[in-house]
C-alpha cells in the first residue's frame, strides 16, 4: 500500500527494507494481589515493548530513501507492542539481565543480519533498526551498568559530574557508549592498576554493574 501511495513499483524496490523500531522498557509498579486472608504477597513486574516507526526503502537508482510507513501516534498503546513482561523489579539488576539475555541476542542476530520474506510472489529484505527512545533513565542505567541517578556522574551520555555540569549548561556531547561501558566494566572488576576504590571509581566514571543491551541514542 505504501508503495502504491509513492507512485513505486514492486519492481523498483530491490536493495530492501529498513524498519526503524523503537523500544520500550519501563517498570509496571507494583502489581500484587491478595490471595485469602493473608497480607498481600508484594510483586513487581517491567513489559519490555517495541513500536514499528518507520519503514522506507532506497529504490533503484536513487539516492536518498522514501518513507513508505511513518507511525501517525509512536506513543499510543494500541502501536505499542508487548514483548515480554517479567515478574521482577526493575532495580534487580541480575535477574533482568538473565530474562532479557534471549531478547538481547535476538536483537543482536536482527541487527547483523537481513529477514527474507516473500510478499505477494517477491522475496523481499528487511533490515532492522534499533532505536531505545522509550527507556527512562532509571532503566538507561540499569541496561548500561550505570550507577543509580544518585551517582556523581549525573550523565547517561557522557563522563560529566555534577559539578562540571552546574558549570556548563550548554556545550555538551555524547561520549560515552555500549562498548566503552564494558571495557569500563572489565576494569571495575579486575582493577588491573590495583587502585583504591575511589581511584578506580574516578578510572570507570560510575560503570558499577555489566552492561547488557546498549540504548542507542538519537
Amino acid at each position: 500500500e505504501g508503495l502504491r501511495e509513492r507512485g513505486l513499483d514492486d519492481s523498483t524496490c530491490t536493495s530492501g527494507f529498513t524498519v526503524v523500531i523503537k523500544e520500550s522498557c519501563d517498570g509496571m509498579g507494583d502489581v500484587s494481589e491478595k490471595h485469602g486472608s493473608g497480607p498481600a504477597v508484594p510483586e513487581k513486574a517491567v513489559r519490555f515493548s517495541f513500536t514499528i516507526m518507520s519503514i522506507s526503502i532506497r529504490a533503484d537508482g536513487e539516492e536518498d530513501a522514501v518513507t513508505i510507513f511513518q507511525e501517525q501516534k509512536p506513543n499510543s498503546e494500541l502501536s505499542c507492542r508487548p514483548l515480554c513482561l517479567m515478574f521482577v523489579d526493575e532495580s534487580d539488576h541480575e535477574t533482568l539481565t538473565a530474562i532479557l539475555g534471549p531478547v538481547v541476542a535476538e536483537r543482536k542476530a536482527m541487527l547483523e543480519s537481513r529477514l527474507i520474506l516473500s510478499v505477494g510472489g517477491l522475496l523481499r529484505s528487511f533490515r532492522f533498526l534499533f532505536r531505545g527512545t522509550g527507556y527512562d533513565e532509571k532503566m538507561v542505567r540499569e541496561m548500561e551498568g550505570l550507577e543509580a541517578s544518585g551517582s556523581t556522574y549525573v550523565c547517561t551520555l557522557c563522563d560529566s559530574t555534577r559539578a562540571e555540569a552546574s558549570q556548563n549548561m550548554v556545550l555538551h556531547s555524547i561520549t560515552r557508549s555500549h562498548g566503552e561501558n564494558l571495557e569500563r566494566y572489565e576494569i571495575w572488576r579486575t582493577n588491573p592498576f590495583s587502585e583504591s576504590a575511589d581511584e578506580l571509581r574516578d578510572r570507570v566514571k560510575g560503570v558499577s554493574a555489566k552492561p547488557f543491551m546498549e540504548t542507542q541514542p538519537t
